[in-house]
């Protein structure tokens, strides 16, 4: 019992009555056990133990509590002692002072683990004797003792010391005990909070068949607030447990009664929660109740609730990943990697089987190759699959239209079917209208236009052959023109009104809206131009006069140009038609390049695999309105799970994210551009090589010219990073590692530390070449460094850049790399430079960089004149290099070696050495196990 001690620093008045007659009140300590010891009573240590236990003095009954596990390792040989001394603790656990169960309480989870480890029986003797006081506990009128139980009932659970039978017969009984509506209020706060701790512990069929029903009773208790506000905070807990049945079935109802609870409270802990509940429910139910709900609390009265909204929101989106269209796929490490292609046969039936089931994500392709393909042929594909023959490219020779009015390879109706499709807008289907892209209308006005064309000239044509005196009057006016296609697109807006709603029919109605316009504009241009002709044609072939006349008033044409506008001037026709054509052309391309830019912001942030909504919220988290209304640090919070939305995505829609993670990189607070350098690694796996050579490699220059703090987080995947890149792009960086030698404070030493070991990792990436000419130099700069630890790390990246080295047979680089170590650091002035050169030698024959022939010419004489250095340390170094590596190598080993006889000499001069250390290490056993004399360095 002499080592078994626990101390107590206030003093006590009454120690006789505690049978500690030998201590003082001046002792600084006393022994918890000491009450067994023999004293002038002669009672037996379990007689004693009864004593005390049960004194009128709380003092005693508190400190018994307290030193119960030392108790029971003093009787824990005989088994009859034991039992009587957990008897005992039986016992006590009914003192009336609140203050002695608590101290029993809280030793009750090391008794439980002493047992475990030391007693056969230990399920029986901790179900028989302490899981009832835990129990009992939970129901105590007094606070602390409460509390103390519960956090006794956590340990148990979490160190898997309480068995199934005991959870489902003893703890949850009482559990639903305390939550039933007639229950004490404080008791039932109390039952709730520990009942969500304990469900991540239980099994799925303990959780469903007994607390599920009451946890959603619970959740609807309209008396207790803070007994929603507890479920609310774990309702993701239990739809992990129970599964997407479950929570679809029974707990989703309550999620939307909780979601739009009274008190912001609730509704912010469910946003905090959405992520975990989002991940156990299907697709479609994640789309199409989730989503809404989730938009719901984006825009919420309270700023906590949306602030918490946004926190989450990116989680959230990233639970609409899907591997088959982003492509990739998680590994169990953590990494990244990309699914197999898919055959385009396997694929092309999965599109149809898909199509039939009116799949929203029926258009992604889930091969790799397709989510990087151009959005041209991504348009082409989708065409192909889900539109009319009559939608082709105007660029294609086979939808050109011919003379008669056809094309190529399409019937004469083409275009009316145009115009039936059309008419069917007015029942609007989000399957028709997807999202990515939207529907390219402008064929369809092209082939009306042509249609229309066609008419006119056939009708003028008939005319001409009636009359040729009147067809002036006859033939329609090329101002009817304008308004028969205006009001073919017309239709089409009235058709598209009642959806106005949908962002992608605003979309539309922009786009119409632009072509209704162009329409317009190219009726007037076609009206000039045909009048032009009439007025050549009815006056026929001009004669020489004429022509003379003409030219007369073109020469002329100067001087009148001043003359007001009201006065008539004459110019020469061919003059005026190519003015009014080149002035047409010039208002066409305005307008067209206008349309097109506003079609091409409008589809640059559309896409179909989450919720349009969703993906607004997001990028509106870089707005400042929303750091003055929401949260300052609402930027950093999309920076965060700006790769998880990218992912979920795929690489096919970065276009949508990308205007946004270049405000990102640029954020005034380093903090978010932080967050997007420690990230920008796994961005670039996502995004695959080529959109990480045009999008991310600029972003990830202007990170390696930021703070330090923005520096580290490129640095720390440095590697990773320029993994990805294709070797000409990434040999551009061979010239900036060496600024990042230099930092904002030249004491940040673990910048330098974190630089040797990326470098360590980067020389695979180059050529051995590239490795001697821009690597050495940097580290040989490290091992110079003030910190030991950069030089360190900095002698192993030396070791590593002679082996990549010899390893490529380039012995001419070696040899002078060997010769440049030597001069630097065996004939250095400092002993720490010569220490460094002992440690270089023996990392080198350790890790077989070289051949040891090479070795034994170029390094082991510089290294064996160093056995006679005058510091001890660097002697220590030098026979640790020898006796456990050199000697140890084959080469050296045999007894025929040429260098045998040089090697034993300066061992034994080692082991006669004046330092007790350098001898040891001249003498042990290289299989021994020893210090690491890396803290030498």
């Amino acid at each position: 019992m002499a080592g078994l001690s626990l101390y107590f620093e206030d003093g006590h008045d009454d120690l006789d009555d505690f049978g500690f007659d030998e201590y003082g009140s001046e002792c600084d300590g006393i022994r918890i056990t000491a009450f067994l010891d023999a004293g002038q009573d002669n009672l037996t240590p379990l007689g004693r133990l009864e004593k005390y236990a049960f004194s009128e003095n709380v003092f005693n009954r508190q400190i018994v509590a307290r030193g119960l596990l030392d108790v029971l390792r003093e009787f824990s040989d005989n088994e009859n002692d034991f039992i009587s001394v957990m008897e005992t603790v039986a016992r006590m656990s009914e003192d009336g002072e609140p203050t002695v169960r608590a101290e029993l309480m809280e030793q009750v989870p090391n008794i439980a683990m002493f047992l475990h480890e030391n007693r056969p029986n230990f399920p029986e003797a901790f179900s028989r004797y302490l899981v009832p006081i835990v129990v009992r506990y939970l129901t105590d009128p007094n606070n602390q003792v409460r509390k103390t139980s519960q956090a006794a009932l956590l340990v148990l659970l979490e160190q898997g010391l309480m068995s199934k039978a005991d959870m489902e017969g003893k703890v949850c009984p009482v559990l639903l005990e305390l939550t039933e509506p007639s229950s004490d209020d404080d008791y039932k706060i109390e039952a709730v909070a520990i009942m969500c701790k304990l469900v991540t512990m239980l099994t799925k069929d303990t959780v469903e068949h007994l607390l599920l029903l009451r946890f959603c009773e619970l959740c609807s208790d309209v008396r207790l607030f803070q007994v929603r506000k507890v479920c609310a905070a774990n309702f993701g807990e239990f739809c992990s447990i129970l599964g997407q049945e479950a929570t679809e079935k029974l707990l989703m109802p309550k999620f939307f009664d909780l979601c739009s609870d009274s008190l912001w409270g609730i509704r912010k802990a469910c946003a905090e929660c959405f992520m975990v509940v989002s991940n156990c429910t299907s697709p479609e139910v994640r789309r199409t109740k989730l989503s809404p709900l989730f938009i719901n609390l984006i825009s919420d009265q309270s700023r906590w609730v949306r602030q918490a909204a946004f926190q989450s929101l990116g989680r959230f989106i990233s639970t609409f990943a899907n591997p088959s269209i982003t492509g990739l796929n998680f590994c169990e490490d953590g990494t990244l990697h990309e699914i197999p292609k898919i055959s385009s046969e396997r694929h092309r039936h999965k599109v149809t089987t898909s199509n039939s089931s009116n799949s929203r994500n029926s258009f992604i392709d889930g091969s790799p190759d397709s989510l990087i393909q151009p959005r041209s042929e991504q348009l082409q594909s989708t065409s192909d699959l889900t539109g009319p023959p009559s939608h082709r490219p105007e660029g294609n020779s086979s939808t050109q239209p011919k003379e008669d009015g056809t094309s190529l390879g399409q019937p004469k109706h083409s275009a009316p079917l145009s115009h039936q499709q059309m008419d069917d807008c007015t029942v609007f289907n989000s399957f028709n209208f997807w999202r990515s892209p939207l529907p390219d209308i402008t064929q369809d006005l092209q082939l009306l236009q042509e249609e229309e064309r066609v008419e006119v000239i056939e009708k003028q044509d008939e005319t001409m052959r009636d009359t040729e005196g009147e067809w002036k009057e006859d033939v329609p006016s090329l101002d009817a023109q304008g308004p028969a296609t205006s009001s073919q697109i017309q239709k089409v807006l009235d058709c598209l009104q009642p959806h106005l709603d949908d962002p992608d029919v605003q979309a539309q109605v922009k786009v119409l809206s632009a072509a209704l316009k162009a329409a317009q504009l190219e009726s007037q241009r076609e009206d000039a131009d045909e009048s032009l002709s009439e007025s050549n044609d009815s006056t026929g072939s001009p004669t020489s006069d004429e022509l003379s006349a003409r030219s007369e008033l073109s020469l002329t044409d100067a001087q009148i140009s001043d003359s007001p506008s009201s006065s008539p001037v004459l110019v020469d026709d061919s003059e005026h038609s190519s003015e009014e054509s080149d002035l047409i052309e010039n208002v066409e391309e305005d307008k067209d390049s206008d349309t097109a830019k506003t079609c091409d912001e409008e589809k640059s942030k559309v896409q179909n695999v989450i919720p349009q909504q969703l993906l607004d919220q997001y990028l509106s988290m870089t707005d400042p309105a929303r750091a003055q209304t929401v949260d300052t640090e609402i930027a950093k919070h999309c920076a965060f799970s700006l790769p998880g939305v990218a992912l979920t995505l795929g690489r096919q829609n970065w276009h949508c994210l990308k205007d946004t993670y270049e405000t990102l990189a640029t954020d005034v607070q380093w903090k978010v551009r932080r967050t997007l350098a420690f990230s920008i690694h796994e961005l670039a796996v996502i995004l695959g090589d080529q959109l990480t050579a045009a999008d991310l490699v600029p972003i990830f220059n202007c990170f390696l010219k930021d703070l330090d703090e923005v520096r580290i987080g490129v640095l720390k995947h440095l590697y990773d990073f320029l993994k990805l890149l294709h070797a000409d792009k990434r040999r551009e960086y061979l010239y900036q590692l060496q600024e990042f030698m230099v930092t904002d404070n030249s004491r940040n030493w673990r910048f330098r530390y974190e630089l040797a070991e990326q470098l360590i990792l980067i020389i695979e990436l180059y050529s051995h070449n590239d490795v001697y000419d821009y690597l050495r130099q940097i580290a040989l700069n490290l091992c110079s460094d003030k910190v030991s630890e950069v030089r360190w790390i900095s002698y192993k990246l030396v070791v590593e850049i002679l082996q990549k080295l010899y390893a490529c047979e380039a012995h001419d680089l070696g040899l002078n790399f060997i010769n440049e170590l030597i001069m630097r650091f065996c004939h250095c002035s400092k002993w720490v430079g010569r220490q460094a050169f002992a440690f270089i030698c023996q990392a080198i024959v350790e890790e077989d960089c070289m051949p040891m022939d090479q070795f034994a010419q170029h390094l082991l004489p510089s290294l064996l004149s160093l056995s006679s250095d005058p510091v001890p340390n660097v002697r220590v170094l030098v026979a640790k290099a020898l006796r456990q590596s050199v000697l140890e190598k084959p080469y050296f080993k045999d007894p025929g070696s040429a260098y045998s006889d040089e090697l034993e000499e300066a061992l034994s001069e080692l082991r006669m050495d004046k330092d007790r250390d350098v001898q040891f290490f001249s003498t042990l056993d290289p299989n021994r196990n020893v210090m690491d004399t890396s803290a030498l360095i």
